[in-house]
């Protein structure tokens, strides 16, 4: 990799992996519990790390060439609080 996570990206990168991680145990819990298992959330999940966690490690890589050094580091935050805050919305709305 060109460019490497500093430890604040890597905390954030942790952040975001760790709210798919809940979202999709509580999402394999309730299709347990209601006996209807399937193949869509891992699907889903594969689809979710594909669109939100490569882009954020493409930032990572990318910022190296940054001139300032902020502008893309600031893009990697925005990205990361919002995939955040999506998986918080969606574990609300399960529980």
């Amino acid at each position: 990799m060109i460019g490497t996570l500093t430890h604040w990206m890597e905390i954030a990168m942790w952040v975001v992996l760790g709210s798919m991680a809940v979202d999709f145990l509580i999402g394999l819990f309730k299709s347990l519990t209601g006996g209807k298992l399937s193949h869509e959330p891992v699907l889903g999940y594969l689809k979710d790390i594909v669109y939100y966690v490569l882009p954020l490690f493409v930032l990572a890589g990318i910022s190296i060439m940054d001139s300032t050094g902020w502008i893309v580091l600031i893009a990697y935050y925005v990205g990361a609080f919002a995939v955040v805050v999506k998986y918080v919305m969606d574990i609300k709305a399960k529980l």
